[in-house]
């Protein structure tokens, strides 16, 4: 009983904000990392619907282009060397990930309950396991929650730059992961909070998107192309398939 269409065979999850609760981590230092910046030119502060809108399930670079070009700034894009303390979109991109990973090393990484039980649900159902994360993190997140057994493929944002897939909401981290459980996209569920990663779940052609509201978001998952939304993974636990 973990509430999907017999159909599926592949469960595909985001990682921060679906299995762990990193997501607070990451807005937390993008809106640190932003606040400097926009300090500094007289800009409003950075708001909770800034990072809904142009950051949350996107790459990190996506992410700092998308921001900018919301508050009219243009910055030069630099490259992968450049230092945290630099103003191009790589050095802010540098910054964010320097700050989020002292954050994590602070406070440890928390899975959710009920992530973890429908993990350990859907592995007993014999069904493949893989994560899809913009993040480049995601080796040392699943390390530090206890995660990394579960998981048999992982799509991260380091495979998303060396491979040269498109971001969420692009569907092509996804279909990549799919294919590396050797699923058809038809056979694969999608698990995901992000708005964009719910449109990539939708975009891929997936056989299931789950929509997962720790936002209260509701409505805009579902209008994103969520077929069911629930606050907790355990929550499809009690619903037939």
């Amino acid at each position: 009983m973990i509430g999907l269409p017999a159909a599926i065979t592949a469960c595909l999850f985001d990682l921060d904000g679906v299995l762990t609760s990193t997501a607070s981590v990451h807005r937390t230092a993008w809106r640190r990392t932003f606040d400097e910046l926009l300090a500094r030119r007289g800009h409003a502060p950075f708001t909770d619907e800034d990072y809904t809108t142009y950051l949350d399930g996107r790459s990190r670079l996506d992410g700092v282009r998308a921001f900018l070009a919301s508050r009219d700034l243009d910055l030069p894009e630099g490259t992968p060397d450049d230092p945290t303390d630099t103003e191009t979109v790589h050095g802010i991109g540098a910054r964010k990930n320097a700050l989020v990973l002292r954050l994590i090393d602070e406070s440890g990484v928390t899975p959710f309950p009920g992530s973890v039980r429908y993990l350990t649900a859907a592995r007993a159902a014999g069904l493949a396991i893989g994560v899809v994360t913009s993040s480049a993190n995601a080796a040392h997140v699943l390390g530090a929650a206890g995660l990394d057994e579960f998981v048999q493929a992982r799509v991260d944002g380091k495979t998303i730059t060396r491979e040269g897939l498109r971001g969420k909401p692009a569907p092509d981290a996804f279909l990549a992961c799919a294919g590396l459980l050797g699923a058809a996209p038809a056979a694969a569920a999608v698990f995901e909070d992000a708005l964009a990663g719910v449109e990539a779940g939708r975009a891929g052609g997936f056989g299931h998107v789950v929509g997962v509201d720790r936002a209260g978001q509701a409505a805009a998952l579902a209008e994103h192309g969520a077929d069911v939304v629930v606050r907790d993974l355990a929550d499809l636990l009690e619903v037939p398939p």
